[in-house]
């Protein structure tokens, strides 16, 4: 049996997206339908042509708008792959989804002005390609209709087909001798879902969703391990969990028995994965010498002088920019040019020509002290810096008021510079560590390898009063007569970012050989690419359904029928329109009464 290995976190940053160029095939002899499959984690974008390997983007379906910068700076939005990593931004991230359904539609055009802006489309005005979008199982009317708003009425698309992902992902991974009915049993991010499919089409009046999916399994997995290390808390990053659960977790066949097993010593250092976290080699006590702590805290003088230097600079040339357009509205005072000069003022929020003048005079006097402290600062660019204590360095008292406060402020830009500082590393022979820092810094993976994957099949774990997928699975089966149950379980088809978790077929194949009657047959496949199958399927179908007419909303379609209108193919949602009831019309009888009251006279209370 392998031992327990150490795991290094990757932590990897997101690539920006590069703005690509489309190629002519894409617009000749006509626009190629644009795919994107719009996941509540990742969203997929591509062109319907089988020249490409896979889709072109995918980023996370996340945005986040900053609060902008000191110096004029304005707040900046962020999407996908732009926001670098996301655990700095944790707290400003916002996603366009409730569950696997989007509602925000300011935050869903972001999304797509992302995808069209990096995919190179350069129509004007508009994006004359057809779309092929996903939508979840069942989606409500109010999602389609305002998804059909944003495409027709935002980026005036002539055409766009919705589809169910995980139908899109069956549709790819068809094959010869597969029947047209299965059990499709999709796990993601958010949701897990139960799709019967029956010669071709979705049963949608059997469907059955649960709650859960690998976002609540991450928590879960936070929780657990920030209860087990408190020392670690804030190194217990989401993201991190996310690494773990892609990584290095798994579904067990038999949870119980699977529980018995890791209560063996031997068994547990087998199979146990012990998670690095960073960390510093530098002991609490000092490794520098008196000297070299001179030196450190001499160069963080000179790059704060620097630092301060440029700021200055950047003041003196907005207060110059400031003043300039001042002296100019005082010229059109000088030539006579009143009307100009109130409309100047008024644009500057001045009332009068005495308020400009305070206002120049102010800005003459700032522009004229920060030019004299720089070139002061120019002066004093060498800082000598006396050591009486090693501990405490005395500095000599600097002749400029800025550099006084430059030196009051070095304590709060040390730690900043001492992350660019190499690190200066030398052998301590008084001080010895009493325990290994790098194994403190460890994480000791056991049974939360399989408690968090586990709770898709037991939400009780985490306290949700839903059913797991067996029972879901057992629940939609019932639902149909003993033939048609047989149909179904000769294709249980697993598709979704969770049935990437080693174990998840013998899972369910487990369990159906524990709810199928005695000697009966069933088959359990797993989707070739369970993340990307969802996307390679809608292609498929833009790419056979082309030139039809057959599943695709233009642009009258909706202006006649509505946003919330669906033209059904095989791999979509089944369409239910709205009907409202018909108000029956008020009869003679029933407006005798009122008319009576209307035209009888006396105290209210009598006729009441």
């Amino acid at each position: 049996a392998a031992t327990s290995r150490v795991f290094a976190f990757r932590d990897a940053r997101w690539a920006p997206d590069p703005v690509l160029e489309p190629s002519a095939a894409v617009r000749t002899p006509q626009p190629v339908p644009l795919v994107i499959d719009n996941g509540s984690f990742q969203t997929r974008a591509g062109w319907a042509s089988a020249a490409p390997a896979g889709p072109l983007l995918r980023f996370r379906s996340l945005a986040a708008r900053s609060r902008g910068a000191r110096g004029g700076a304005g707040a900046e939005t962020q999407v996908g792959n732009d926001l670098g990593s996301p655990e700095p931004l944790r707290w400003l991230l916002r996603s366009p989804f409730d569950r696997n359904v989007p509602v925000q539609l300011e935050l869903q055009e972001l999304l797509l002005d992302h995808v069209f802006q990096r995919l190179g489309v350069a129509s004007q005005g508009c994006v004359d390609h057809p779309i092929v979008l996903t939508e979840a199982v069942c989606n409500p009317l109010s999602s389609r209709q305002m998804m059909s708003e944003l495409l027709f009425e935002c980026y005036q698309v002539p055409k766009v087909s919705y589809g169910v992902d995980s139908l899109y992902s069956f549709y790819h991974n068809r094959r010869q001798n597969w029947p047209c009915s299965g059990l499709v049993i999709s796990s993601g991010y958010q949701c897990t879902h139960v799709l019967p499919v029956l010669e071709g089409r979705l049963d949608a009046k059997n469907c059955k969703r649960i709650n859960l999916g690998g976002c609540q399994a991450a928590v879960y997995l936070q929780r657990l391990l920030q209860l087990k290390y408190p020392g670690h808390f804030a190194a217990i990053t989401l993201s991190r969990m996310e690494e773990i659960l892609h990584e290095h977790s798994y579904i067990a066949e038999d949870y119980i028995e699977e529980l018995q097993k890791w209560r063996s010593p031997e068994y547990y250092e087998n199979n146990m994965h012990k998670m690095q976290l960073p960390f510093s080699n530098k002991l609490l006590g000092s490794t520098l010498t008196s000297e070299e702590k001179q030196e450190r805290r001499q160069q963080q003088l000179r790059r704060l002088q620097e630092l301060n230097a440029r700021r200055r600079e950047e003041k003196l040339q907005l207060d110059q920019e400031r003043l300039d357009r001042l002296l100019y509205v005082q010229e059109l005072l000088e030539d006579g040019q009143m009307d100009q000069f109130h409309k100047a003022l008024v644009e500057l929020n001045m009332d009068s020509a005495e308020e400009l003048q305070s206002y120049i005079n102010k800005l003459s006097l700032s522009v004229e002290q920060t030019k004299q402290k720089i070139l002061q600062a120019e002066v004093n660019i060498e800082v000598d810096v006396v050591d009486s204590k090693p501990e405490t360095p005395d500095l000599d008292p600097l002749s400029s008021e800025q550099s006084l406060e430059d030196v009051e402020s070095i304590n709060e830009f040390e730690p900043l510079f001492a992350e660019e500082q190499p690190e200066v590393e030398k052998p301590v022979a008084a001080v010895q560590p009493v325990f290994n820092l790098a194994e403190y810094h460890q994480l000791f993976l056991g049974t939360e390898r399989i408690r968090a994957p586990e709770i898709v099949f037991q939400p009780s774990l985490i306290g949700e009063d839903q059913a797991g997928i067996a029972e879901t699975m057992q629940y939609v089966l019932e639902r149909y007569p003993k033939e048609q149950q047989a149909i179904l379980v000769q294709n249980v088809f697993l598709t979704g970012g969770n049935a990437m978790y080693p174990g998840l077929k013998a899972r369910v194949q487990k369990e159906l050989l524990e709810m199928r009657p005695f000697q009966s047959s069933f088959q359990v496949h797993l989707a070739s690419s369970p993340v990307l199958d969802a996307w390679y399927g809608a292609r498929d179908w833009a790419v056979e359904y082309m030139t039809r007419e057959e599943g695709w909303i233009t642009r009258k379609d909706y202006e006649e029928k509505g946003g919330e209108y669906l033209k059904e193919h095989c791999a979509s949602n089944v369409y239910v329109p709205i009907r409202l009831p018909k108000q029956a019309p008020r009869t003679a009888e029933a407006l005798a009464p009122s008319r009576v009251l209307t035209s009888s006279t006396g105290n209210p209370c009598e006729q009441a």
